[in-house]
């Protein structure tokens, strides 16, 4: 049992998709598409979504400001665990609304409901992701998902302790495991939290000593697993060609 002193949803849980805001499509063409090879797919609404195996949505980008992530969502493996984590964000009296059937039909899934996450970043639950019939278009010969999820999202945060109590209320994660790591002479305490059998599929990561968020961004960066190293070498090779910044 969980702190809510109900089942836990530890290993029903897996990151399945983002949502971004962003003006520089034709960057992210480039870069999803010329660079690590990930399935593209132009939507009509000035929206653009990407694939990296049969899920029809795994990154959904959405015209604005931002120039970040805007929502991670999770895939729930069945209804009654998609509603006892509805129970639970209710019972702690943050506000959760369902998505409509558009917003649902853009992320491609059957349900989603949708309630507010640290760091300003929008959590969304949903069930029974819809399967594309349209064959992958990829320079990458696959990527590692499945029940693991689609990788990890990394946060930098002044309260890392508060992040990871609401995961553990809202998930059931655990923690795997801790670094201290110094990036850019910043010293970093990152704590790895999963929430199934993939290492982790969140990073918290916060400065040593000073309460101070180093990071301007709501994340700091993803990830996402190529399947085998010849495809990780090939996709840095054309990142490196094609001029983008490895910092």
């Amino acid at each position: 049992m969980n702190a809510n002193d109900t089942p836990s949803v530890f290993g029903a849980v897996h990151l399945g998709y983002m949502v971004i805001e962003t003006n520089r499509f034709a960057d992210w063409r480039r870069f999803g598409t010329d660079a690590i090879g990930m399935h593209r797919d132009d939507l009509d609404t000035g929206q653009m979504r990407f694939r990296i195996d049969d899920q029809a949505c795994r990154f959904l980008l959405q015209r604005g400001p931002a120039e970040d992530v805007m929502t991670t969502g999770w895939h729930i493996d069945d209804h009654a665990i998609y509603e006892r984590i509805e129970a639970r964000v209710q019972a702690h009296g943050v506000p959760a609304v369902q998505g409509t059937e558009e917003e649902a039909a853009l992320r491609g899934v059957e349900r989603l409901l949708r309630f507010p996450g640290p760091k300003g970043i929008t959590q969304e639950i949903y069930t029974t992701p819809r399967k594309s019939a349209e064959p992958l278009r990829m320079l990458a010969s696959g990527w590692v998902t499945g029940e693991a999820g689609i990788g990890h999202v990394a946060i930098t945060s002044t309260k890392p302790a508060r992040l990871r109590g609401y995961f553990k209320t809202v998930f059931d994660a655990r923690l795997t495991d801790y670094i201290d790591e110094t990036i850019s002479h910043v010293k970093l305490k990152i704590r790895f939290l999963r929430v199934n059998e993939r290492h982790h599929s969140i990073a918290i990561a916060a400065l040593r000593g000073l309460p101070i968020d180093p990071i301007r961004t709501r994340v700091q960066h993803l990830n996402i697993q190529a399947d085998s190293l010849d495809d990780l070498a090939q996709s840095y090779q054309r990142v490196c060609e094609l001029g983008f910044d490895m910092d």
